[in-house]
């Protein structure tokens, strides 16, 4: 529409997680109560269908997942068993003055 002061678009639903949220983008001069409101704002509404999938973990044989890890997968080895070797000193000559 064009000479409009402002905009607000509400997205709600599940977006990123199970739970349902509602996410409220506004910009510019809006008025959002009295008389004034049902003259001067235009309001639409549109569905969007969004995709939800769940994401398998790997299988190296295959049968529950992919094959292949994913490339981020860090595997942490223990640590190797060291020897303590104390090390030595040598005593330091001091010369003591009388």
């Amino acid at each position: 529409m064009s000479g409009a002061k402002g905009c607000e678009v509400i997205v709600s639903g599940k977006l990123r997680a199970q739970r349902a949220k509602s996410m409220k983008f506004k910009d510019g001069y809006m008025i959002s109560s009295g008389q004034p409101v049902k003259e001067y704002i235009d309001s639409a509404v549109r569905h969007v269908l969004l995709r939800q999938v769940n994401m398998l973990d790997w299988d190296p044989k295959g049968k529950q997942g992919p094959t292949t890890p994913l490339p981020d997968l860090v595997t942490i080895h223990p640590p190797k068993e060291e020897e303590f070797i104390r090390p030595t000193m040598v005593p330091a000559e001091v010369e003591v003055q009388a």
